[in-house]
């Protein structure tokens, strides 16, 4: 898969994973990664689907109607990719923490409904529930930060509350923080991710 991978000055600091929102690359989210941790490593990817040519991480159908074989095919492809990129790079594999926007965020989300061991944790901006009628690994102890908007079109507030209980309920420690600026990612929301991220991973 086409990424980035820039080398942190911290070994020991979690390598963050980002992952686009719908028509972005591999570039956009290099900014909020530096905000939320500077030390780290980083690892972005860029999405093997594209939608009217914009990349995205899995096929929808329609707005917010997932392909979901597609889903649950990039999910597993998206994990193999991990494994082979911790090898290749020289990070730990188990030190991850996923950064990701809408549709990037999604597929984060689908990767810790699909692995046990996928993040260390995870920092979602306006996700929604990658699927339904599955049963979660064991997510105890990993901690996930959920950015949202109350006033969101395409990720609706019962939409977030419903990830929330779904992730809460598999043992995951679940922040949300809500905004009223719609779907966008804002600089304030990016703040309170660093500020939740920090809070974490204090000395």
């Amino acid at each position: 898969m086409k990424h980035i991978f820039q080398q942190g000055t911290r070994q020991e600091a979690p390598t963050l994973v980002l992952f686009h929102g719908t028509g972005g690359t591999e570039r956009d989210l290099l900014p909020l990664a530096k905000q939320i941790s500077p030390d780290s490593s980083i690892i972005s990817v860029r999405g093997n689907v594209l939608e009217n040519g914009m990349p995205r991480f899995f096929r929808r159908l329609a707005e917010g109607v997932f392909d979901e074989a597609d889903l649950i095919f990039r999910t597993k492809e998206l994990s193999e990719f991990l494994d082979e990129a911790a090898i290749e790079n020289g990070f730990d594999r188990d030190n991850l923490v996923a950064v990701g926007y809408s549709n990037g965020a999604n597929i984060a989300g689908s990767l810790l409904f699909h692995y046990k061991h996928a993040f260390k944790a995870a920092i979602l901006h306006h996700p929604m529930v990658p699927l339904r009628g599955l049963t979660l690994p064991d997510l105890s102890g990993i901690p996930i930060f959920i950015g949202a908007g109350s006033n969101d079109p395409i990720c609706t507030p019962q939409e977030t509350e419903e990830l929330q209980e779904l992730l809460s309920g598999a043992g995951a420690a679940v922040e949300v923080h809500w905004e009223r600026y719609g779907h966008q990612l804002t600089s304030t929301e990016v703040a309170a991710a660093a500020a939740w991220f920090q809070k974490q991973w204090k000395d």
